[in-house]
């Protein structure tokens, strides 16, 4: 009978999951790590390797491929950055099973999505122009009989519904609303309109009925509250957005430091 030891056993393992997400390349001028990294960003996507699953040891992954510990960690690093995979002290390196994001730049869910190597999708449920509401000429600034445009939408990464987004702007911001496409940020960059700064207010919520619905959670399901108030250089209030976001993907998190500084995150 033989005796197979735990070093053994992993010998012939790692050679499987080399082989399950595909080779590198020497003689392409691409860089090692970022062959890599393509590799394994693309068995993360298509759910070769799912959310919150190991992948195996740097020391393996250089002797499957062939690489240095230095090339392995260079592509790890890469993809720890943008939020798909996640290192555990003393326990290894995971695929994101949840999204943080950086508040500490503003920034468009589709740039955030495609900074981590995601693919951003919105799907549009309204867009209509209308009289503003008392709320809305509160958190505007804006005169009673104001027209604003209003946008209601869900938001997708990799085909998971994110977040469910309603946004209201001044009309003066848009011209038409056909100006935008999957981004309103870069709608409202081509009219000059983008906001530079924003204060943000976090809450955490029960979703209801219609929200869970949309979502595609069950009613009651926590969920996280953002309100954004998005500004000009000029100080004028350009933007309000309210998002519902799953509570199964998303954290908050925030970085203090001594000089009493907060990065946020979520």
């Amino acid at each position: 009978m033989i005796h197979h030891t735990p070093a053994a056993k992993l010998q012939i393992a790692r050679p499987a999951f080399a082989h399950q997400i595909g080779t590198l390349n020497k003689d392409e001028p691409t860089p090692l790590y970022q062959q890599l990294q393509k590799l394994l960003r693309t068995a993360i996507h298509s759910q070769i390797i799912t959310a919150s699953e190991a992948i195996p040891p740097e020391r393996d992954l250089a002797d499957d491929f062939d690489v240095s510990r230095i090339t392995v960690r260079k592509a790890i690093d890469g993809l720890v950055s943008e939020g798909l995979l996640v290192r555990r002290q003393g326990s290894g390196t995971y695929v994101a099973s949840r999204f943080e994001k950086s508040l500490s730049r503003l920034s468009s869910f589709s740039e955030d999505m495609i900074s981590r190597g995601r693919k951003p999708h919105s799907e549009w449920i309204s867009k209509t122009h209308g009289v503003v509401t008392p709320e809305e000429s509160l958190s505007l600034g804006l005169s009673p009989g104001s027209q604003v445009c209003r946008f209601q939408r869900l938001r997708y990464a990799d085909g998971m519904i994110m977040a469910l987004e309603y946004t209201t702007l001044p009309a003066f911001a848009l011209p038409t609303l056909d100006e935008v496409g999957d981004s309103l940020y870069e709608a409202l960059s081509r009219t000059g309109h983008r906001p530079v700064r924003a204060l943000q207010r976090l809450r955490a919520v029960a979703l209801t009925g219609e929200q869970a619905d949309r979502l595609q959670v069950p009613p009651g399901t926590p969920g996280l509250f953002i309100e954004r108030r998005g500004f000009l250089s000029d100080g004028l209030t350009c933007e309000l957005n309210h998002s519902y976001y799953r509570g199964d993907a998303y954290d908050v998190i925030a970085e203090v430091n001594e000089l009493g500084n907060l990065t946020y995150g979520f």
